[in-house]
């Protein structure tokens, strides 16, 4: 199950309360304050980890808490701190503050943490209050309360190359087919319900990540379909590959397919349509003589990489095609 929205509250550690305490030894009749300060209250830290790539953990639990900080101790023992609570997320997370409406930082790469929410700092025992006109002193401090938030996740995935294209133009078949990745496949449309990633592997140890994203329609970035919830995992690749199908079973123009997904780019994002793009014409299998990939690459006026994911045709030429521009090499094609 891909989860990539979670509305949780957390809640970082209460500091312990300070203790009220005085010496009672065998010979000392009159023996001072002893009482110990409370221990502070556990911070809430996120952290992005690499064996994350859902927000899953979150479907079913919406309250996270930090320990708390035990309480003073005559003796003039202090209480332990609160345990930190480091909460792990995919790379990609973003996290926002849902009251303050703010975005409190994006966790791009792996290894990055954020510090959310602070404990609260433990109180003062009766033995800090002890001055030379109040050697009995009876005040003490209560742990000060830790702080709490309302927080938004979202999860945008982090890949070098997305596959975008209308449903059922082969983005499943071609993932499966350059990865070790099994999406579901199948004739029907939006066969792909959440995206998918997969890791290319190539000759000399050389890789990169594809993300399979949900077919889009003509008016997904208002809410059509099923992709517009899903255009924002595309944001943060650094290459789309747009795939086309030269024989798509509706009948349908690919080169006005292309154009509305265009389209639809353009209207979620500027930043998302002007993002380097390899144009790739699928099921040339089915085109033995090249007439229809000929009429497709004049009409839009550039080169279109051809490929068969059902045969494997073009499928290492268009991965070798990939990592040179994922790797700045090649900025034409």
């Amino acid at each position: 199950m891909f989860v990539d929205e979670a509305q949780i509250h957390v809640k970082a550690g209460d500091g312990g309360s300070g203790c009220v305490s005085f010496r009672r030894e065998k010979f000392v009749p009159k023996g001072g304050p002893d009482g110990g300060d409370g221990g502070d209250g556990g911070h809430i830290y996120f952290k992005a980890v690499e064996d994350k790539d859902t927000l899953l953990d979150f479907a079913g639990r919406h309250h996270w808490r930090a320990e708390n900080g035990k309480p003073g101790e005559g003796s003039n023992k202090s209480g332990a701190s609160g345990r930190d609570l480091v909460i792990p997320v995919p790379p990609g997370t973003l996290i926002h503050d849902t009251d303050l409406d703010l975005l409190i930082k994006d966790l791009s790469e792996p290894g990055l943490k954020v510090l959310v929410c602070r404990g609260g700092k433990g109180g003062k025992g009766n033995r800090a209050f002890a001055t030379s006109t109040n050697q009995t002193p009876r005040e003490f401090e209560p742990g000060q309360p830790g702080q709490e938030r309302n927080l938004r996740l979202e999860l945008k995935l982090i890949a070098d190359v997305g596959l975008v294209g209308m449903p059922n133009a082969g983005k499943s078949t071609l993932l499966s087919r350059c990865s070790a990745a099994r999406p579901k496949i199948a004739s029907y449309p939006f066969t792909t319900l959440e995206p998918v990633l997969g890791i290319v592997e190539l000759p000399g140890f050389r890789r990169f990540l594809m993300a399979d994203i949900p077919g889009l329609i003509e008016g997904a970035g208002k809410g059509a379909g099923l992709g517009h919830d899903f255009l924002k995992h595309i944001e943060r690749t650094r290459i789309l590959v747009h795939i086309l199908d030269i024989m798509p079973l509706d009948g349908s123009d690919p080169v006005s397919n292309y154009h509305a997904i265009r389209a639809e780019l353009a209207q979620h994002s500027e930043a998302l349509a002007q993002k380097d793009e390899v144009v790739v014409a699928n099921k040339i299998d089915l085109d033995p003589e090249g007439s229809r990939l000929k009429d497709l690459q004049d009409r839009l006026g550039r080169k279109i990489v051809p490929i068969s994911a059902a045969t494997g045709q073009g499928i290492r030429e268009l991965s070798e095609l990939l990592w040179r521009k994922v790797r700045g090499h090649e900025e034409e094609y």
